[in-house]
């Protein structure tokens, strides 16, 4: 299949005439109702990068969405969150037949608020396409009032509170997005503990192969391709059910490994940090004394 360069939408005016839609109201920020987009023009997939925010509640949809590897339908409502610069595309028939709401928000409107560096630090922004959150009748409703209510105060008549109460506005949305993947997390127990064992499955080959020596430690986006799950979503998921991130599980298997060499063979400090995928013996030594707060030769003269 032939690579196609993304198309690049810089500004939300852009986007509205790009859509179809009329003139947004406001430059910066937007809010419009799927129902009042037009058909794509063609048949083939668009592949898009916004250059802002594009938080966006869908349902009830004859259209596929792809992100990398992976696609999502919409059969019932689930909210995406694209960060700027992130690539995406959207497959669907000559009538795309959504239901929902969609908010745009360009970084400028967040500038110079504490917001600006906030937002960066809501990890789902980074979450692929198919770890979508899905909600409750109930969270819809109260997602789709908060999204009613910014489109409502730039309507109004802008005054000096009005980006104060926009910018509370997009807080809230984004804070009960994070309790409401929480609640995700949780109620998907069985996917995501499996998710959990394939990971310490993942682990357990890759250490007991000889791919540490080749190929030095596994990194999180590694284990996240192999996963089919976003660097970003597994951290959130694994410190959700375990405490920890990727890489402390990637950290904590290595150091059972060479608990297990250090105790029951005889290969020098220097050889064991090698087969563990180490360049340098210091490094590894400071790793291990970091996690078990005893030096690998300390820890193995406990076991003399």
């Amino acid at each position: 299949m032939a690579n196609h360069q993304p198309h690049r939408i810089k500004s939300i005016s852009e986007f509205h005439e790009f859509r179809d839609l009329p003139k947004p109201e406001h430059p910066l920020v937007s809010v419009y109702n799927f129902e009042d987009l037009k058909h794509l023009n063609e048949a083939e997939p668009k592949s898009l990068m916004l250059d802002f925010y594009s938080i966006a509640l869908k349902r009830h949809a004859n259209a596929t969405m792809r992100y990398g590897q992976q696609e999502y339908d919409f059969n019932e409502g689930v909210l995406l969150f694209i960060a700027p610069g992130q690539v995406f595309s959207i497959e669907g028939n000559a009538e795309l037949q959504h239901t929902g709401w969609s908010l745009l928000v360009h970084p400028d409107f967040l500038w110079n608020t504490p917001l600006a560096k906030k937002i960066k630090q809501y990890e789902y922004f980074g979450y692929c396409v198919y770890e979508a959150l899905h909600l409750s009748d109930k969270e819809e409703k109260m997602i789709i009032g908060i999204i009613k209510n910014i489109q409502h105060e730039y309507q109004s008549n802008i005054d000096k509170f009005s980006q104060d109460v926009i910018i509370a506005q997009i807080e809230l949305l984004l804070t009960y997005s994070e309790r409401f993947y929480n609640r995700q997390f949780i109620t998907r127990k069985i996917s995501n503990h499996k998710i959990l064992e394939r990971l310490e499955k993942l682990l357990e080959d890759y250490f007991v192969d000889d791919s540490l020596s080749k190929n030095g430690l596994p990194t999180v986006q590694y284990v996240a391709e192999n996963l089919n799950v976003s660097p970003n979503y597994l951290s959130s998921l694994l410190k959700q059910l375990t405490g920890q991130s990727t890489q402390q599980h990637i950290h904590d298997k290595l150091i059972e490994k060479a608990k297990e060499k250090l105790s029951t063979t005889d290969l020098s400090i220097s050889e064991i940090a090698f087969e563990l995928g180490f360049e340098h013996q210091q490094s590894f030594s400071k790793l291990f004394k970091t996690k078990t707060n005893v030096s690998p030769l300390e820890f193995r003269q406990s076991f003399n």
